[in-house]
C-alpha cells in the first residue's frame, strides 16, 4: 500500500493562512512583520502558524539582526509533489487496468 504522503505537510498546507504564507514565501524570504502586512494576521496567530510550518519541514528560519526572516524549503514542496505523482500514476493504473477488490 502506497503511504508516502506526509499528512502533516498536507495538514499544514491546507489552512487558507499556512497555504498564503507559503505562497508569500516562494517569491521571497520575509519576516513576520512584512507577513502580518500582507495577510493582515495578528502577530501571535501569525507566529503559531508559522510554528506549524516549520514543524512540518516546509519552512526555515534565519536570523537577521534583531528580525528573523522565514524562508521556504523548496525541497519540502518538491517532495510532496513527487509523492502526489506517484500516488497519482497509481490512481491512473488502476483505473486504466480496471483492477477493483471482489465484494
Amino acid at each position: 500500500m502506497l503511504t508516502s504522503v506526509d499528512s502533516d505537510v498536507l495538514k499544514a498546507l491546507a489552512d487558507p493562512l499556512r497555504l498564503q504564507i507559503v505562497t508569500l514565501l516562494a517569491r521571497e524570504s520575509l519576516c513576520t512583520t512584512h507577513l502580518v502586512e500582507e495577510t493582515g494576521a495578528r502577530q501571535t496567530n501569525l507566529s503559531n502558524h508559522l510554528k506549524v510550518l516549520r514543524e512540518a519541514g516546509l519552512v526555515d528560519t534565519e536570523p537577521c539582526g534583531r528580525w528573523t526572516y522565514y524562508h521556504l524549503k523548496p525541497e519540502a514542496l518538491s517532495a510532496l509533489a513527487g509523492e502526489l505523482t506517484r500516488l497519482a500514476a497509481v490512481a491512473q493504473e488502476t483505473t486504466e487496468s480496471g483492477r477493483k477488490r471482489s465484494c
